[in-house]
């Protein structure tokens, strides 16, 4: 009897098991398994390249992807300016700042900003206005009495409170008619983009540097 598909098919579920115990993105079980093995072994090339406008005429995939970001961080805006209407609240980012605080807990101001990545100086400006509002206050780290950091306020947690049941509506809207498969599959796409863009960005560097600094990293990658 030939035992060497059973051995490859053990060493398949052995490899599903590792991989799956770190990221979790399927069901512990046949249905998982046969997803898993689905997602990781279609070659490139099998699914067809999708139309898009101009591609006729030499339009590139890097102008259409840059041009969809865009338009989905304005479509976002959109929608969050719907949220907020009628609030407390006078920018979007004044929410974000408070939501990053209430989850992640206090943190130095260069923190906050990199978190959210911003500038300095547009980030200072929102950081004054949260604690202008009452909704976050400086004070001394517990960890290193000599550095002070931002924490949300009771009153921060109050205004935010208010406004999640439209904030949490304005995030649903954004995803759209996306299928649960489809949002993981974007998460895990954005998250390696995210992963590349962030780390050019905790650099720190200039803005003439800037371009050709990210395009040699790119040039520097596998493939």
């Amino acid at each position: 009897m030939e035992y060497q598909l059973v051995i490859d098919v053990m060493n398949l579920v052995h490899q599903f098991e590792l991989e799956n115990h770190k990221e979790g993105d399927y069901s512990n079980d046949v249905a998982g398994f046969k997803k898993w093995v689905c997602s990781t072994t279609i070659e490139p090339g099998i699914i067809a390249e999708p139309k898009w406008e101009g591609k006729e005429n030499g339009r590139s995939s890097d102008s259409v992807i840059n041009t969809f970001i865009v338009h989905m961080n304005r479509y976002a805006k959109y929608y969050s300016k719907s949220a907020i209407n009628g609030s407390a609240f006078s920018t979007q980012e004044d929410f974000i700042y408070l939501i990053n605080l209430k989850a992640f807990g206090a943190m130095s101001k260069i923190e906050l900003i990199k978190k959210n990545v911003h500038d300095k100086s547009a980030g200072i400006q929102i950081i004054n206005r949260l604690i202008q509002n009452g909704w976050a206050e400086q004070t001394h780290s517990e960890v290193d009495k000599r550095s002070k950091v931002i924490q949300i306020t009771p009153a921060g947690i109050n205004v935010l409170e208010k406004q999640m049941e439209k904030i949490r509506k304005a995030s649903q809207v954004v995803t759209g008619n996306l299928t649960h498969a489809e949002k993981m599959d974007l998460i895990r796409l954005l998250s390696k983009l995210d992963d590349f863009h962030h780390s050019i960005y905790c650099m720190n560097v200039g803005i003439p540097e800037l371009l050709e600094l990210a395009h040699s990293r790119l040039s520097q990658l596998p493939g």
